[in-house]
């Protein structure tokens, strides 16, 4: 593992092996035991997305493991004003040990891997989310103790993070089921790679999706970039919420997960959030760890 640009690029055994570390520096920093792994170490954080928790938990995270994060925004870098993304990557592997960068385009994001000399970890683009699905992964084991047997189910739209989720959760052994409008469907790359296995579902009725769901995972109908298509979203996903009439066909002990920020009583009522909120939140926290985990199995010595 040099990067780590999307999930279809892991192994089952290595996302083992990062849920396995987060999960050791998680009780480490709960405990007060240093694990300064990436001491000395500099990691280059390229936002031309805004964030709130990918910014706070790398930083915080890099902090903790003993390096120095340097926020870079795309309005302070020469990439922003037309600079090619291979004389970037080549610039910054020069001066930095790692880069994360929260982007639009995937191929920006493979283009730094191609070109530059360190790691690169993929913060979020508009095809996935890696680092958060490894967070929503250490969460489900964490809540349930075990993939086996689960199923996961999401609603709503065949975005970045659908794809993600879909990938990282049929490689570690989940059913998984997704409900998302015909319009909206995942890309023809993850439903080929999905389609390979007999516990991957499909439907455009939630109800059907939520059956006997174990994990059941939203997002909001209309990501960043796409604020202008908000009212057509609105009418394309009314009846994609997890909602009480979705929660009663999951299973009785079903969990709740959204990678936030939530629009309540849009993709999820108020109720189910807060009813599940402990889980939810611990997701958000679940980010910090699982990117040290990501961070040390790339840059550590």
């Amino acid at each position: 593992m040099k990067h780590l640009l999307k999930m279809l690029d892991l192994s089952t055994e290595e996302i083992i092996d990062i849920l396995n570390l987060a999960d050791q520096l998680k009780y480490e920093l709960k405990h007060g035991i240093p694990h300064t792994h990436l001491k000395g170490k500099t990691l280059g954080m390229i936002f031309q997305k805004a964030s709130t928790r990918t910014r706070v938990s790398f930083e915080t995270g890099m902090y903790q493991l003993g390096g120095y994060p340097l926020f870079l925004s795309s309005n302070d870098l020469q990439i922003g004003r037309g600079e090619p993304v291979q004389d970037t990557a080549r610039v910054l592997s020069r001066y930095l040990d790692g880069i994360m960068i929260r982007t639009f385009e995937q191929k920006e994001v493979e283009d730094l891997a191609e070109y530059g000399s360190i790691p690169i970890i993929n913060g979020l683009t508009d095809f996935c989310h890696p680092c958060q699905v490894l967070a929503d992964l250490m969460t489900i084991r964490e809540f349930k103790g075990t993939f086996e047997g689960l199923k996961m189910c999401f609603i709503g739209d065949g975005n970045n993070m659908a794809n993600s989720l879909i990938v990282g959760c049929l490689k570690v052994g989940m059913a998984v089921s997704i409900a998302c409008p015909d319009d909206y469907q995942p890309p023809k790359e993850i439903l080929d790679f999905a389609n390979q296995y007999d516990c991957f579902t499909m439907t455009n009725s939630p109800m059907e999706a939520s059956k006997d769901a174990d994990v059941l995972i939203t997002d909001v109908w209309a990501s960043m970039g796409q604020e202008g298509e908000a009212e057509k979203r609105k009418t394309a996903f009314a009846g994609y919420q997890i909602n009480d009439e979705l929660m009663a066909v999951a299973k009785s002990d079903a969990m709740v997960l959204h990678c936030l920020p939530a629009h309540r009583e849009e993709e999820i009522t108020a109720k189910v959030f807060e009813a599940h909120a402990n889980e939810i939140f611990e997701e958000a926290e679940n980010r910090l760890h699982a990117q040290k985990a990501v961070m040390v199995k790339l840059m550590a010595d």
